[in-house]
């Protein structure tokens, strides 16, 4: 029982730290401030998220905070699936979109709300922009 429970903590660890160290590389491609880069993780304290920031690989993230990298990342590769330009991929984060769900926000903007459910909403926007289904 002790074995699998630290097995567990080993992998969630390993899962937090690359997870992480993806973020902050994304963060950094579209020029993220570090506010910015606290609400998207779920806005942990201060001192966590610089500790994070420091030394990714000693972070063992809560589920909420791993799932909102993993929309993040799913944001990402769609963005560059989409747009294989990597600087307008990394650009249109941040710039107006007139889709119905930014309301001539950009999606960063939408992303900045707090919510998971945001990150989720613009993860299938691009999702059903990439497999052609009209938003």
């Amino acid at each position: 029982m002790r074995a699998t429970v630290a097995n567990q903590k080993s992998k969630s660890q390993q899962l937090s730290g690359v997870g992480l160290k993806t973020f902050f590389n994304i963060a950094s491609a579209w020029k993220l401030k570090n506010d910015q880069e606290m609400i998207l993780l779920g806005s942990p304290g201060r001192s966590n998220f610089y500790n994070w920031k420091r030394n990714p690989s000693a972070a063992n993230l809560n589920r909420d905070t791993l799932e909102r990298i993993s929309y993040i990342l799913g944001i990402y590769k769609a963005l560059q699936i989409l747009l294989p330009d990597p600087k307008a991929a990394d650009e249109w984060i941040s710039k107006p979109n007139t889709a119905a769900i930014f309301g001539g926000d950009s999606a960063l903007a939408r992303m900045l709300s707090g919510n998971v459910s945001d990150l989720f909403v613009v993860r299938q926007f691009l999702d059903a922009v990439r497999t052609g289904w009209s938003c």
